[in-house]
This record gives structure tokens, sequence and C-alpha cells, in this order.
């Protein structure tokens, strides 16, 4: 069953085959992980959010019409459910907390340090920002497929991109100087 092509998979979802949808599950578990780890940086957050996005995902399987990869399907459920917590996240205020725990970091420290430093100026991104460098740099999506991923023009991919870079590269070398 697991060398089953996905369409298979979900008719045989449809039809009640509960080890269709747990192969399928399996299968793609993994990038939703990562996009929804990417977007909310909590893991116990991200374990919740994945399992919400599976449960969607099997909610609505039945209207899956394959126009994109389950794949794809499954990642922009991923990036609306962790957008919706970060929009919950901002009305109660905790991204203030993030940037009292920047200042808190020695600068010039560790390659392990570093990235804790690039974590938290991560996770201060907008939300908009947040999802396109997410797809983009952590996840690896070319820009026209973050673009159809996001729904939003090949421009606005780009422009986003390029300003989350730049709040990154900003947020950094605030961390760096002596």
């Amino acid at each position: 069953m697991a060398q089953q092509p996905d369409d298979i998979l979900i008719n045989q979802t449809i039809k009640g085959d509960m080890n269709a949808f747990k192969v399928l599950v399996q299968r793609h578990e993994g990038k939703v992980a990562g996009v929804v780890k990417s977007m909310v940086g909590s893991v116990e957050e991200a374990a919740d959010i994945g399992q919400e996005v599976f449960i969607r995902f099997y909610e609505s399987i039945a209207k899956f019409r394959g126009e994109s990869s389950v794949s794809t399907y499954v990642v922009r459920i991923a990036i609306n459910l962790s957008l919706n917590e970060l929009k919950k996240r901002k009305s109660k205020n905790s991204f203030f907390q993030l940037s009292k725990e920047a200042e808190m970091i020695p600068a010039k420290e560790s390659k392990h340090d570093l990235k804790e430093m690039l974590d938290i100026e991560f996770n201060k991104l907008e939300p908009e920002f947040k999802s396109v460098a997410t797809l983009r740099l952590v996840e690896g999506y070319s820009t026209e497929e973050t673009a159809t991923l996001l729904q939003i023009p090949l421009g606005t991919v780009l422009s986003r991109l390029s300003r989350a870079q730049k709040k990154l590269r900003i947020g950094l070398e605030k961390h760096l100087k002596p």
C-alpha cells in the first residue's frame, strides 16, 4: 500500500480504508511538521497543529479535487493553521516577549547561539513574511511553488522574501555588534 500513488490512497480513504489514510499521513507528516515548526517555533504547539492539519485533511478528503498534489494541499492547510496560531499569539502580545529574550542573548557567541538568535529573529517576523521565508528558505520551495501555496502573486513572494531577509539581517546585526 505504501507504494500506491496518493490519488489511489485518497479514493481508498474515501471508501473507509483507514490504513490508506495512515499511509498518506506517514508520507506527508514530515513536510507538515517542518512547515509548522518553522512557522510557530514551539514543538508542542507544532505537534498540536500538525494533528489538526491531518484532522482537517481527513474531514475534507472527499472534496479534494486533485488540482494540486496532496503535499501542496496539506502544506496549505498547515500554513493556514500556523497563521491562525500566530494571529492568536499576536493578540495575546506574546511576540513582545521574544524581543526581551533576544536582548538577553550575548553577542559573538557560539554557532549554537547564532542559531538561537536567528530563531528568535525569525519568530519575530510578521506572519506574511514568515510564511514566505519558511517555504522558500527552510522548506526549499521554488518562488513559483511558494506563490501557488500562499495564493499570492510571484512579485509579492519576491518582495516579502526580500523584506524578511532584510529584517533577519538587521535583527542579527543588533546581536552581533560589539
